[in-house]
């Protein structure tokens, strides 16, 4: 209770941080960007408030797939045909691609290249889990790479996509110009813990906890835990209703809480609860994180063997102190690893289209358009 006082406390305006090295610490300017994002979607879906600093919207000028095994993964580029290539590596795992992740990039300088991730989006087979591994994903990236003729391109991703995003980075290093990571998750033990388990985020919403944690029986949460549990029903143990049932209410939970200021009910419901969208993204994120990620050892990532890998790479790094998704503490543990990367702390949770991130995000993108 004293927590979540002090936390409420402290929801306040503020300025945001910057932190260039580990030892500096300073306060940003004031906005320089107002363009207005008209009617959009987020992570999945989701709306915005109208004073977001996105690039105005733009239809794909090129889609197609690659064919891997018995999956068909979809991509679309847009902006600028002769521009310098830029990857974004959506959430989830599961979440899919919306043409509005293409305005955090200036598409007078970008060719900017969407992937719908195996199982999701517009790739296909919907929601299967079979061959989709974080490698497999790393994979599909290089071929879809070779198959655009790309030598090089930045790469931009948030929450899963930040995790997705560094295992690229990290297995090939010499593809990459510059990182741009939101809402860091490294996909450890004690994150997972944190929101899925009930020791972090059920404190702090402890109604959309409820509603999430009734899904499963007492003694099978005491036995299992409820990432077990709900993988038993996501991977269709128990039935298809149960499966529906299940996936809802994993989906729904997370977009309760990705927020600063949380959704209404109506619009929670038609951004987080349909079939095809929640049966794709809990089937998949359980999928990933009932198998830790497929990384050989929890904080894999993290590792001085991985890191060392990654360090000259150019990377600005967007966290929301407020974030219960993917807590501050992940960003801050890559930054110190990282110490010529640049932190931005901004006073939101965790979503991806809150106002402040989206104004880092672009501020990145907008200042790595010197790289090639």
């Amino acid at each position: 209770m004293r927590l979540l006082l002090v936390l409420l406390a402290t929801l306040q305006p503020a300025a945001a941080l910057v932190v260039s090295r580990a030892s500096r610490v300073a306060p940003l300017p004031a906005p320089l960007r107002r363009l207005v994002l008209r009617g959009g979607a987020a992570e999945g879906a989701e709306s915005d408030d109208g004073t977001s600093r996105l690039y105005p919207a733009l239809d794909a000028h090129e889609t197609g797939s690659i064919t891997v095994g018995i999956h068909e993964v979809a991509y679309s580029i847009y902006g600028n045909p002769q521009g310098t290539p830029a990857l974004f590596v959506h959430g989830g795992p599961g979440g899919g691609t919306v043409p509005n992740h293409a305005r955090y990039f200036d598409p007078d300088h970008y060719r900017i290249i969407l992937v719908d991730q195996r199982g999701c989006g517009k790739s296909t087979p919907f929601a299967s889990l079979e061959d989709n591994t974080t490698w497999d994903l790393v994979a599909d990236y290089e071929k879809i790479r070779e198959k655009l003729g790309i030598e090089r391109w930045l790469v931009f991703g948030g929450s899963w996509g930040s995790t997705l995003g560094l295992s690229y980075a990290v297995k090939h290093p010499e593809r990459v110009t510059a990182l741009v990571l939101r809402g860091i998750f490294l996909l450890r033990k004690k994150e997972l813990d944190f929101f899925y388990e009930g020791s972090g985020t059920a404190f702090v919403f402890p109604e959309a906890w409820e509603k999430y944690a009734e899904i499963i029986p007492t003694e099978e949460v005491e036995r299992d835990g409820y990432v077990a549990a709900y993988g038993k029903r996501l991977r269709g143990e128990l039935g298809e209703e149960e499966m529906r049932r299940a996936a809802r209410a994993w989906s729904v939970w997370e977009g309760s809480v990705s927020r600063l200021l949380p959704p209404t009910p109506e619009a929670l419901e038609a951004q987080w609860a349909g079939d095809d969208f929640s049966l794709a993204f809990a089937r998949i994120e359980n999928h990933y994180f009932t198998n830790r990620g497929f990384f050989e050892r929890d904080g894999w990532l993290l590792e001085d063997a991985q890191i060392s890998r990654i360090k000259d790479i150019p990377c600005v790094i967007v966290q929301g102190r407020y974030d219960v998704v993917c807590p501050a503490t992940s960003a801050w543990e890559l930054h110190r690893k990282l110490p010529g990367s640049t932190l931005h702390i901004t006073t939101t949770g965790h979503s991806a289209f809150e106002p402040e991130i989206v104004e880092r995000l672009v501020e990145a993108t907008d200042g790595f358009r010197g790289l090639s």
